[in-house]
């Protein structure tokens, strides 16, 4: 029996050389035999790594070496594009630098009595990007013709009727008819058809608003006036909130007002302009609401119509900004630049609270009047604008 054993035990050793000649993967032998005799059982393992774990690491290395071919591929491509807004960045600034002494000489020969008959071409106005950042607005023609108002070609125009006088204040007998009501509409319907302050519950508020019950069908709820700049609309974001001036002269309603009659139901808006030359012109948008403070008080407008032309559709669907709540598209402060606050985008097509020039044209580094630029252009501030809404009528 003990001869038996050896000879098993030297057909596993040379079974075991036979593989490590031949090629075959490195083997663990284990031989477990009795210490008493070199006879009875005798077992012995072994553990392989196999090709295909080789195989699937080399296929593992190759995509990798891809995906790292490919990223450096990207790398490249970014640097190229690095260069290219490199390339454009110094072009925008020597475009800048042109400019900047283009507006020097234009403030020197202003400056020069003896270039008095000369033709000076006006300041740059707002907006204050280049046209191609603002976007496709369907009226930048016109709302961005620096051309003045007086060198335009006016035979163009067909004559126009008198426009009727635009609501105003400063009645001779105040008028706060008994109240206070849902709004201006329901006061029309209840007879009350002379225009004046009447008073209006809004939520937990009673508000003194200007009740127009003569124009357009009467039962308009005034919500913004100007004609004479007796008030300073260039302030601050609570005074925007909770209104400013007086219903009976030059006011804002306030954004929160605002809000609260337009969420009572379908609302549009009338707009009435005036230039200097006693020309009047409308804008009527056949849905108006304000959105609430959590959404900045948004503006919401419907199609329009009118003869003044279209200068607030491109500030539809934008948040109120003031010179200390800056929420409009552009990299600056537009309420500051057109010193009031507005719907501004980047920056304006309108804006009927800025600063109310004497006069229509004015001079300003900035495009701040009180302008619709459809109606008489952005360098032209009008004369008397007022911003009515009342109830869609079925």
């Amino acid at each position: 029996m003990a001869t038996a054993g050896l000879r098993t035990l030297q057909l596993l050793l040379l079974l075991s050389a036979w593989r490590a000649r031949g090629g075959a993967a490195r083997c663990r032998v284990t031989l477990v035999l009795s210490p008493q005799k070199a006879a009875g059982a005798g077992c012995w393992s072994s553990d392989t790594s196999h090709d295909g774990e080789l195989h699937a690491l080399r296929m593992r290395v190759g995509r990798h070496e891809e995906l790292l071919r490919a990223l450096q591929a990207e790398a490249r491509r970014m640097a190229a594009r690095l260069q290219q807004l490199d390339a454009q960045l110094r072009e925008h600034a020597q475009l800048v630098s042109q400019h900047s002494r283009l507006l020097g000489r234009l403030q020197r020969a202003c400056a020069d009595p003896d270039r008095g008959q000369q033709q000076v071409l006006p300041l740059p106005l707002v907006p204050l990007v280049p046209l191609s950042l603002v976007g496709s607005a369907r009226n930048s023609s016109r709302s961005l013709d620096q051309t003045p108002e007086h060198q335009r070609d006016q035979s163009s125009r067909r004559p126009e009727p008198p426009s009727p006088p635009l609501p105003t204040g400063h009645l001779a007998v105040p008028t706060r008819p008994v109240g206070p009501w849902r709004d201006c509409a329901e006061a029309h319907g209840a007879g009350h058809r002379q225009s004046g302050v009447y008073e209006l519950r809004l939520g937990r508020r009673v508000v003194s608003v200007w009740c127009e019950q003569q124009q357009e069908g009467g039962g308009w709820t005034v919500i913004q006036r100007r004609q004479d700049g007796s008030v300073n609309f260039f302030t601050n974001w609570q005074h925007y909130k909770a209104g400013f001036g007086r219903p009976d002269g030059e006011y804002w309603l306030g954004l929160e007002p605002m809000h609260q009659v337009t969420s009572r139901g379908d609302h549009e808006l009338l707009i009435l302009l005036e230039d200097w030359g006693g020309r009047g012109a409308r804008a009527h948008y056949d849905s108006f609401s304000v959105e609430p403070e959590s959404d900045h008080y948004r503006l919401r407008l419907g199609q329009y119509h009118g003869d003044a032309g279209d200068s607030l559709s491109w500030h539809n669907d934008k948040p109120f900004s003031t010179v200390d709540r800056d929420r409009d598209s552009y990299s600056g402060n537009c309420a500051l630049y057109h010193r009031g606050g507005w719907w501004y985008h980047a920056c304006a097509h309108s804006n009927l609270n800025g600063v109310w020039y004497h006069g229509g044209h004015y001079r300003s580094r900035y495009q701040d009047g009180v302008y619709w630029a459809e109606f008489r252009g952005g360098a032209y501030s009008l004369k008397k604008a007022v911003m009515l809404t009342r109830l869609v009528r079925l």
